[in-house]
Order: structure tokens, then sequence, then C-alpha cells
């Protein structure tokens, strides 16, 4: 099995997982408190009455947030099972099913949130994903983007794994059983994209929770001089 295959049985096993968890999505204990204040910042940040976008948005547990704060909602997920779950609330101005890496949108909204969502993104599609979330939000728009991160010991063992198992599998990528594929690139290539992108960070957090590391990024989008 060459890489491109294996990473295509990947993100099939992704988004299966996902249509058959969003029925009960919502009823899981896991932690989103500190998603939820980085949200409220985000939102701060938009004009009156300006639209944001959620990819993905899962079953549109923040769509609430957005709405309270005056502003209109625009949601894109992989997962039929969770679009279906985030129709339910009728609050999004529009739902569309695709992926980060097919996002098309240009200069369409004020901000832009991807929430526990780019473990699941391999480190090809990095750049090019960080590249549409940049193009879709107006020039000075911004960006709160989180990235899950795992100890180097558990990075370490789980590329092991993959690698007797004779997997095309790349250090920082895991699958292992309840995790049909995710990616952990570390702070410093995490960064290092952004720079590429010409994205300025404003803040930065880092939180643990119930076994779930996420590191929090609020960043500002400049256009870039050949793109806009």
């Amino acid at each position: 099995m060459d890489r491109s295959e294996w990473l295509a049985e990947r993100h099939a096993a992704v988004v299966a997982g996902y249509d058959a968890d969003a029925p009960g999505y919502d009823q899981d204990d896991y932690p989103h408190d500190t998603q939820l204040e980085w949200v409220a910042r985000l939102l701060r940040g938009c004009p009156a009455g300006g639209v944001v976008l959620d990819a993905p948005c899962g079953t549109g547990r923040y769509f609430e947030a957005v709405a309270a704060a005056g502003l209109r909602v625009v949601g894109v997920d992989q997962s039929a099972g969770m679009l279906a779950e985030a129709r339910a609330r009728g609050i999004a101005s529009s739902l569309e099913q695709g992926t980060l890496q097919d996002l098309a949108y240009v200069d369409a909204f004020d901000a832009a949130m991807t929430i526990d969502a780019m473990e699941n993104v391999p480190p090809e599609d990095w750049p090019l994903v960080v590249s549409n979330l940049h193009r879709a939000v107006r020039p000075g728009g911004l960006l709160y983007v989180t990235v899950e991160e795992a100890g180097e010991a558990d990075v370490d063992r789980e590329f092991q794994d993959l690698a007797r198992r004779g997997l095309p599998a790349v250090r920082g990528e895991v699958v292992r059983e309840h995790v049909a594929y995710h990616y952990y690139p570390g702070r410093e290539r995490v960064l290092a994209w952004f720079e590429s992108e010409g994205l300025t960070i404003l803040d930065e957090g880092f939180k643990q929770e119930n076994g779930w590391g996420y590191r929090h990024f609020l960043l500002r989008g400049e256009p870039p001089t050949d793109a806009r």
C-alpha cells in the first residue's frame, strides 16, 4: 500500500467514524469550555452583523455563541451525519459538505474557526488547509485554530508501531483503537506553517484537560500580495 492509498483509506475511516458518532456526539463529556472562551474572543473581534466560517462545524456546537454575538455563521463539514445534526439547530445561514482541503471561499468571512479538527489533516495537506482558511477571511480577518498535542514518547511509540506494521506513516501520525487517524505536528512545525502563510499570531495558549491537550491560536490574516 502506498502512502496516498493509505491516507485515502484513513480519511474514509475518519468520515465513517464521525457519521456513526454524530447522533450522540454532543452527549460526550469531552471538555470544550476553553474552546468556548477562545471562540468568544474571536467573535469580539468581528464587526457588527459579520459572518463567521465554522469549518469543520461538526454538530454546530458553537453556532449558538455566534448567533448570541449578533453574527451569522456558515458551516462546512465532511460528515453528512454531523451536518444533519448541525442543520437541526436551525441557526446556520448555510451548511455545505466538504473538506478543509477543498475550501474555495475568497474574502467571504470576517473570521473563521477550525476547532478540534486539524489532527485529522495529514502533513502533506497542512499548508493547503492553512492557505484555504487564510484566503477565506477578508484582509485582516481573524482565525481561531486549535492544534492537538501528544507527548513525544507517545508519538515515538505510535510511529514505531506503525512502522513495524509496514504502514507508510510519518512521525506524528497515530492510528489505534478509536482513532482512525491523528497527526501531531508539534508546535514548531505549526508555527512555521503559519509564518509561511503570512499569518500573525495574536495570542497562543495551551491546556490539558481529561487527557486531551490542545494548543489554541488566535491569528490575524494579511492578504498575500500575489493572491489578493
